[in-house]
């Protein structure tokens, strides 16, 4: 049993001298994270949500007011320009534009009646110049044989009565013919303004007839068949009989945060996903980014905006998809991964690795939470503009000690950032963990902690 007791206590003493030996050799030092710094390819993506939109799509409102007598079409259908998709209540229209044609078909009779006239009174002007050249021969006549005084005054007087008689029915034919054609210019006017009149008529009837101003697909029916619309603005209740979505160019329309929205510009290659299609990625490009920023509470456009209080903006950006699916839907959820930025063969370190540091600073190594006259005035005084960098390990003496090294830095991924100056490939930096790098000092000892794992590497962003 001594033996034992013996044993168990030199085992208890060799641990203890071992325990103090390691814990005295790593006092003084900070665990920290060892990365290095490599070349990568790196691409800036930011993620967006919105809905699939066609790109062009029109309501198609009442032009009249009345109750639905039929709908031909449902939602879903596809239609072709100029097909019939439902009709309104025209009795009355129907009326007016028959009793038109009617009043048309009396007013070009009574036109053919004031041609007849107009004939009849040209036939009269024919006949009485015919007669007066008649006359005007016997008049004539009848002056030489009493001017050589072989005519009686009676017989002469007679023949150029006669002949003055014919001028006048003459006249008096002309005038007819002049007013029976005064007669069919007013009737011609009459059936022109009665003309006008059916266009008039026929325009309200069309408007009773809703028509597809182009191929698409129906995608919403605000109302039933049978009950009351009325003309309004866009919108109205009761003014819209039905939504035609034209899918052969269809859009993703998504919102992009205020941050993220200066990075996307037209032209840009997107990732868009349907939640409706899972595993399938659709390919598109940007064609349009909003330049209103809209509320994200209530999507109203901040120049529309009556509310005072601040809040997070967006802005719209659309996708058009390259080669949209069959299976798309107007209203659809989605979401739009736009690639924004990629470089290859870039300095690139993890995010984490970048702190923010006062440069007045840098020299001080009292450890964080004690007290000090120095940490005191500093309070005090007036904050510095703080500078972005990296704590970059290089051995010492055999041991490793941290430097702050300013960088500048490029464009950003989803664990990784570009570093443009500041570090070169093989440079050893401290990447975690964040509150290590909260707290460390200019100068401090370090030593891996090989008890955590090294974050995994990902080269692309997700906003």
């Amino acid at each position: 049993m001594k033996k034992i007791l013996l044993i168990i206590g030199a085992v208890v003493v060799l641990g203890a001298i071992v325990a103090f030996t390691v814990v005295r050799a790593q006092s003084g030092y900070t665990k920290v994270l060892i990365g290095t710094v490599s070349r990568e390819n790196l691409v800036s993506v930011v993620s967006a949500t919105g809905q699939v939109r066609p790109k062009t799509y029109v309501n198609i409102g009442a032009n009249a007011m009345g109750r639905v007598t039929r709908f031909y079409v449902s939602e879903g259908d596809h239609v072709k320009r100029g097909q019939i998709v439902a009709t309104i209540e025209n009795v009355q229209q129907h009326a007016n534009v028959a009793a038109q044609e009617a009043t048309i078909a009396a007013a070009r009779t009574d036109i053919n009646s004031y041609v007849a006239a107009e004939k009849t009174a040209e036939a009269n002007v024919a006949h009485a110049r015919a007669d007066l050249d008649q006359k005007k021969l016997d008049y004539q006549r009848a002056q030489a044989l009493f001017e050589a005084q072989v005519m009686s005054k009676q017989d002469f007087d007679a023949k150029k009565a006669a002949y003055d008689l014919d001028v006048a029915s003459l006249a008096q034919a002309q005038a007819g013919l002049t007013q029976a054609r005064a007669q069919t210019a007013s009737a011609e006017g009459h059936l022109q303004t009665q003309q006008a009149s059916l266009k008039v008529n026929e325009d309200l009837l069309d408007r009773t007839i809703a028509v597809a101003p182009f191929d698409g697909i129906v995608t919403n029916m605000p109302v039933r068949q049978g009950e009351m619309v009325v003309q309004g603005i866009q919108n109205t209740e009761g003014s819209t009989l039905m939504t035609l979505a034209d899918m052969s160019v269809i859009t993703a329309e998504v919102k992009v945060d205020e941050t993220d929205i200066v990075n996307v510009q037209n032209g840009q290659a997107a990732d868009v996903t349907v939640d409706a299609l899972p595993g399938k990625i659709l390919k598109g490009h940007v064609t349009e980014v909003g330049d209103q920023a809209l509320l994200r509470s209530t999507g109203v456009s901040t120049s529309q905006s009556t509310s005072g209080v601040e809040e997070a903006k967006d802005f719209k950006v659309v996708v058009t998809l390259d080669e949209p699916s069959d299976a798309l839907r107007p209203g659809l959820s989605c979401t739009a991964k736009i690639t924004t930025a990629k470089k290859d063969n870039i300095i690139a370190v993890p995010i984490q690795a970048l702190t923010m540091r006062d440069p007045k600073h840098l020299n001080d190594t009292t450890p964080t939470g004690s007290s000090s006259t120095v940490s005191a005035a500093t309070s005090n005084a007036q904050p510095a503009q703080e500078v972005q960098g990296v704590f970059v390990v290089s051995k010492a003496n055999g041991k490793d000690r941290v430097h702050f090294v300013t960088v500048t830095t490029g464009i950003t991924g989803a664990t990784d950032i570009e570093v443009t100056s500041g570090l070169k490939p093989g440079d050893r930096i401290v990447t975690g963990t964040y509150r290590v790098l909260r707290d460390l000092k200019q100068n401090s000892l370090v030593k891996q902690d090989t008890s955590l794992a090294a974050p995994q590497k990902d080269s692309s962003s997700s906003s």
